[in-house]
């Protein structure tokens, strides 16, 4: 569902090239539950933004569900991610003019699924446990229910892959562990790939496959194979 391929980023700072990534490769398969994690500045966002289209590499590739991003216009990438892409981030971004239910709405409406969208909302409503609060705004909801109404987004056009960038940073333990039992819960049902970036140990033990960054590497990863296991493998 994901493959990159050596993939690197570098920025120019004052006068100087900065790598931030590495020749970074993996594949992660359909319905897959990743969690990216490692120390500030070691490249979890980026890595995070390059595989879903939002930012361009300086060398290697990025392929989702079969399509390389790498000659797209940004036109393009923007159609792959509103046909395939849901995401959630640490700060929400919640629509503060719409009501939770018409939040929700938004991504079906950009798809033209206008007739299935308030039936759609009320399912994710229910299901995530706001059934009586869609008709309040962003600000009237508390951290824990905005993160809540931004994953019945994230899910509402039934997206191939999630994306989630510290999706309980803002959150207190207790309520960003209902929040991620759900997204998990949300990924099994739906089949959904999940990719998500985390400082949080004990939310990275819930995927079911770990990648550690450092400076802009790979420096482990739960899913790799081992020596030899790869050569053993093709023979059989």
């Amino acid at each position: 569902m994901i493959r990159c391929d050596s993939l690197t980023k570098t920025y120019r700072s004052g006068g100087r090239e900065l790598t931030v990534l590495n020749g970074i490769t993996f594949a992660l398969e359909a319905r897959g539950f990743l969690a990216i994690v490692g120390p500030s500045g070691s490249g979890k966002s980026t890595l995070l933004a390059l595989l879903a289209g939002l930012d361009r590499a300086t060398a290697g590739g990025v392929w989702l569900d079969g399509q390389d991003l790498g000659p797209l216009t940004e036109d393009e990438r923007a159609r792959v991610r509103a046909a395939k892409v849901g995401f959630v981030f640490q700060s929400f971004h919640l629509i503060p003019t719409l009501t939770a239910r018409e939040n929700i709405q938004v991504p079906l409406e950009l798809r033209g699924e206008d007739g299935l969208a308030p039936a759609r909302a009320e399912e994710l409503l229910a299901r995530v446990g706001l059934a009586d609060r869609g008709h309040h705004y962003p600000t009237q909801l508390s951290g824990g229910e905005q993160q809540r109404v931004a994953l019945a987004r994230a899910f509402s056009h039934r997206p191939r892959i999630l994306f989630a960038d510290e999706p309980t940073g803002n959150l207190d333990a207790a309520t960003g562990a209902n929040v991620i039992g759900l997204m998990d819960e949300l990924n099994r049902e739906l089949g959904t790939t999940l990719v998500l970036v985390t400082h949080d140990p004990e939310l990275a033990s819930r995927a079911r496959r770990v990648i550690r960054l450092l400076d802009g590497r790979i420096v482990s990863d739960s899913g790799a194979l081992a020596p030899g296991m790869a050569a053993a493998g093709g023979g059989a």
